[in-house]
């Protein structure tokens, strides 16, 4: 082991970094996000935790970007095949593994992550020992949070082929909590599509669900699973539904879907569309799926609350004053809109990604004479069921309120994937 050479923290890796000599001078080399350069550090994380997955071509771009980066880093050390074959000998990177949350050591499947958020999926999916051989997340934000708790950047944007072309190609798993985009439904094409000749392609053109589709179609994982909003079914009278349904049957994958809330599993109300899949052609539509039944447990907001909020988080008698006027305003017209002051010993609203703007749909009682306060960002994450461990401070509050709120609910999604992975595990595959 060349003892001159040090270990790299992920504190080494800020938004951006001078890394690239020019005549000009240093070029500074974005990290995080759509901007990112050539996705070099999702290339290296992926290479450094998945080495045994990942393709010849992402092999030879993660050797490229280490030399660079080493080079850079070590000035006055030859950076020699060995070391960039495996750096983890040479004591690099160690850093990058002592992580809240590293992937099972004996895992019994894997999996990916797209539009990956803040890592709900991730935990979910881990919890049930699986491995994630590639994430993908386009926000430089959530990009952090996520490269914090689990070591590993994801790549950036899903859309495009240059992020798609990193993809294994084999996994068991696709998971993907896709944004809900307004669908434009266009009319069947005839022309042929991924060798149908009425493709999913021509009738979800334009929507990110088209490429998870398009991924389903490359890889053919053994199952695959979904989650959207609850209006996802009920958009356009049904028909968009009915378009994902159809494409995901075209693509011969049996289809399990339930409208599920949260508050049976945290103290929120917040309904989401869960869709399971499984591979025809391995299982011949012969498994046996069910959804994790509710046992509607008692659940309180109080038990998610810090015992000593920073005084920051309540409400300035400005805010609050026009809080109220604006709820009198819409009670005078016969609606409901207004802020949410919650019972302690109930549950909240759904909490959205913009809370961060003034909190008024989750506002916590502080007592008489004092203003209501709004969550603070690490009640924010246990109320989506992540634990205290997760690292959420990498980024501001306004970020941490709005990937909490994009996020999805931890402990239901953990528990569909433990009947989706039993159901995979155990059912015979006919190949």
């Amino acid at each position: 082991m060349n003892k001159i050479l040090s270990n790299i923290h992920l504190s080494d890796f800020p938004e951006k970094i001078s890394i690239t000599e020019t005549s000009g001078g240093k070029v500074q080399v974005y990290m995080y996000g759509p901007k990112s350069y050539d996705n070099q550090l999702a290339v290296i994380t992926h290479y450094l935790h998945n080495r045994e997955f990942i393709k010849d071509l992402s092999v030879k771009q993660a050797h490229k970007y280490l030399k660079e980066y080493l080079e850079y880093k070590f000035p006055k050390i030859e950076i020699t095949e060995d070391i960039l074959c495996d750096p983890l000998q040479e004591g690099l990177f160690n850093d990058f593994f002592q992580i809240p949350f590293p992937d099972p050591k004996d895992y019994k499947f894997t999996f990916i992550d797209l539009f990956a958020g803040m890592g709900g999926f991730r935990l979910a999916m881990q919890a049930q020992g699986g491995k994630c051989i590639f994430s993908s997340e386009w926000n430089p934000f959530a990009q952090k949070t996520y490269m914090a708790n689990f070591g590993e950047m994801p790549f950036g944007d899903i859309t495009k082929e240059e992020t798609k072309m990193y993809i294994p190609e084999h996994f068991d798993v696709l998971c993907a909590g896709f944004p809900c985009q307004p669908f434009s439904i266009a009319g069947v094409s005839k022309k042929k599509s991924l060798g149908r000749e009425t493709g999913f392609r021509d009738k979800t053109q334009g929507t990110l669900f088209f490429d998870v589709a398009e991924i389903l179609s490359r890889h053919r994982p053994k199952a695959f699973y979904l989650e959207n909003v609850k209006n996802l079914v009920s958009h356009d009278k049904g028909n968009t539904f009915k378009i994902i349904r159809s494409t995901l049957e075209e693509l011969e994958y049996s289809i399990h879907y339930k409208v599920m809330d949260g508050k049976d599993y945290v103290p929120q109300h917040r309904e989401r569309i869960m869709i399971v899949g499984f591979d025809k052609r391995r299982y011949q539509g012969l498994e046996h799926f069910e959804f994790p039944k509710a046992n509607n447990p008692i659940r309180k907001i109080r038990d998610i609350l810090d015992n000593y909020p920073d005084p920051k988080y309540t409400l300035s008698d400005k805010l609050w004053s026009y809080l109220q006027n604006y709820a009198e305003k819409h009670k005078a017209k016969g609606n409901g809109f207004g802020f949410g002051l919650v019972d302690l010993d109930g549950i909240s609203r759904t909490l959205s990604a913009r809370y961060y703007k003034d909190g008024s749909e989750i506002l916590i009682p502080q007592g008489d004479g004092i203003n209501p306060r709004r969550l603070t960002p690490r009640e924010c994450a246990r109320l989506m069921g992540y634990p205290d461990e997760y690292i959420i401070n990498k980024v501001s509050d306004v970020q941490a309120y709005r990937q909490c709120g994009n996020s999805v609910v931890v402990p239901l999604i953990t528990a569909v994937s433990e009947q989706l992975v039993k159901t995979m595990l155990n059912t015979q595959i006919y190949e």
